[in-house]
Formats: structure tokens, C-alpha cells, sequence
């Protein structure tokens, strides 16, 4: 197996808590002898020479804003073959309204009206970002409503109930921008769902592998 360069991206708004979620995800990819860096600012995204040197971006900025420059370097490295791969509102909520980074993660947050007990169904079993993930299983956090991508391919969905209609909504999914892989997941909104869901941890840290060309 491949042993990818991790950029992590930290910051942007604290309710969902970067710094931990940065530090757990870190902690985990070092044990596997993972190369990681984290920045603090978005000034560097401008250098896209500098973004291709490493294999996967880790983006965890919800909310927040890119400069023409930023939003250029980040897309065109993805592009040209650095995977993306993140979790909940640290990528499905960054840079609202950068619509060219909203279709290249494949959907974007809009609302989470129903929070509390809901059941992801996967649907790519055999998937290797999959493996040890139960087909079925009930989880409890903020369920995203997400505008989507029908490009995607989606490894997990959920029924989400709201005003009287059920629909079925993407959870976790993949694509391709250019080259490079883009991995996504929308469970996630507190490091310690991590620790209540191991195996939701254990897809996670696959699927940012997975983006990074290392699994």
C-alpha cells in the first residue's frame, strides 16, 4: 500500500471543533506511517505547484471563503491528480457560495432540520473505503440535507423525513475532479462520534486513503 503526503486544512468556523477533528484524524493516519502537515491559513492553496506535492487534501474549514487565487490552486491540484477527501462540515460546508469548489466535492450542506436517530444504508458493500462497515446501521448526530451532485457515486444513503416527504439522501460518497479522487462523508459533526462509531472512523480515514491513491 501506497504511503500518501496528508495536507490537512484547519480552521474556519469552531462549532464543529477542527482542531479535534484534525488531531484524531492525524493521530490515526501517523500510526500508519502517513507523511501529514496542517496549515492554519488559506494563503498557501494560491500555490498549486506547492499543493502537488502532496497526495491528498484534508480540507475541515466550514464556512469561510476563498480568494480567486485559493480557489483556483485547490481545484487545479485536485485536478491534476491530488485527492480531496473530508468529513461533514469541514468539506460538504466549506466556502459557501464557491460554486466551483461545491461541484467539485460533488454536494454541498444546506440545512440539517432533523437532528437525532437516523439509519445509513450502504450501498457499495464491496467498496474498499467500505470494509468493516456494517450494511445497515442506526446513527445519531445532525442528518445533512445536501444539494447534490447526481454524478457521484454514492456508497451510503439515508431516508430523510422533512415537511411531510421522504427522500432518499446521499451520506457518503466519491467521484473523480480531473485525475484526482474526491472522497466524502457527511457523519462526522463531533470528534466524539468518532469514539461511538469506530466504524465510521475506520471509512473515514479509508476514504481519505482511498482519495490519496493508497488504497
Amino acid at each position: 500500500m501506497k504511503v500518501p503526503k496528508i495536507l490537512f486544512l484547519q480552521g474556519g468556523w469552531e462549532g464543529h471543533k477542527p482542531e479535534q477533528i484534525i488531531h484524531k484524524f492525524n493521530a490515526a493516519l501517523l500510526e500508519q506511517g502517513c507523511q501529514t502537515q496542517t496549515i492554519t491559513s488559506l494563503e498557501r492553496l494560491a500555490d498549486m505547484d506547492w499543493l502537488k506535492t502532496f497526495d491528498v487534501i484534508s480540507p475541515c474549514w466550514t464556512m469561510g471563503s476563498l480568494s480567486p487565487e485559493e480557489s483556483e490552486g485547490l481545484r487545479g491540484a485536485v485536478h491534476h491528480g491530488v485527492g480531496l477527501g473530508g468529513v461533514h462540515g469541514g468539506m460538504g460546508d466549506a466556502f459557501r457560495g464557491n460554486l466551483d469548489y461545491e461541484w467539485m466535492v460533488g454536494g454541498h450542506f444546506v440545512g440539517h432540520p432533523h437532528v437525532g436517530d437516523y439509519t445509513v444504508r450502504v450501498t457499495q458493500s464491496a467498496d474498499v473505503i467500505m470494509q468493516g462497515v456494517s450494511t445497515e446501521f442506526a446513527y445519531h448526530s445532525e442528518q445533512y440535507y445536501m444539494l447534490m451532485d447526481p454524478g457521484v457515486r454514492v456508497l451510503a444513503k439515508a431516508d430523510y423525513t422533512f415537511e411531510g416527504h421522504t427522500c432518499v439522501m446521499p451520506v457518503v460518497w466519491t467521484k473523480h475532479w480531473g485525475t484526482g479522487r474526491v472522497f466524502y462523508s457527511a457523519l462526522g459533526h463531533d470528534p466524539a462520534e468518532f469514539d461511538s462509531y469506530p466504524q465510521v472512523f475506520q471509512m473515514s480515514l479509508n476514504g481519505i486513503l482511498w482519495a490519496g491513491n493508497a488504497l
